[in-house]
């Protein structure tokens, strides 16, 4: 329980000795809670029903190709596995910038008990970097983060794979900042 919810067991036994987390007792004395309890306590009901969502994102407006074709294969998945979406989010922007607003509003309804499950193509579409930290904190509120196109990679490959995720980010960067020179070079009033 101590776990689940992101306490110390010091802090359960405290909220059981003043009445606000009271602890089911074993015939030993030992304290326990039920899951009934843990939902409750997390504001889980059973008649607001967690959604299955997908999330999909590309960095531009030229790849809404690719972000109808990461619909459509999480469409199929989750109906080949019998599940049924409760919504489909979409989001055009760097997988680096943690202030896209859709995404924000999935992690306020993970954090809200909202979400059951969400489904993505790859870890990088839902965040570039840190994707182990957001899947620890969904966890926390018992959301599953679903990748699907998740191959089992070597130490050595997965590090490769974040060198060369580093190398994109930055060449992007350095051709807008090439981009943006040569505006301030063809801005007469800057002369």
């Amino acid at each position: 329980m101590a776990n689940k919810i992101g306490v110390t067991v010091t802090t359960l036994q405290r909220w059981d000795r003043s009445g606000k987390l009271v602890a089911n007792r074993t015939p030993t004395n030992r304290r326990y809670y039920t899951e009934e309890q843990l939902n409750e306590y997390l504001g889980i009901k059973k008649n607001n029903p967690r959604k299955n969502v997908a999330y999909a994102r590309v960095s531009n407006f030229g790849q809404k190709d690719d972000l109808k074709n990461q619909i459509e294969f999480l469409r199929n998945y989750v109906n080949g596995k019998g599940v049924i979406l409760d919504d489909v989010i979409t989001d055009i922007g760097s997988g680096l910038n943690y202030k896209r607003k859709k995404w924000n509003l999935l992690i306020d309804d993970i954090m809200n008990n909202k979400i059951d499950k969400i489904y993505v193509t790859y870890k990088d579409r839902f965040v570039r970097f840190g994707f182990d930290w957001f899947e620890r904190l969904a966890d926390r509120f018992n959301t599953e983060i679903v990748v699907l196109n998740n191959p089992d990679l070597s130490p050595l490959e997965e590090l490769t794979e974040d060198l060369i995720s580093i190398i994109h980010v930055f060449s992007c960067r350095i051709y807008g900042l090439r981009k943006y020179k040569k505006k301030i070079e063809n801005d007469k009033n800057l002369h």
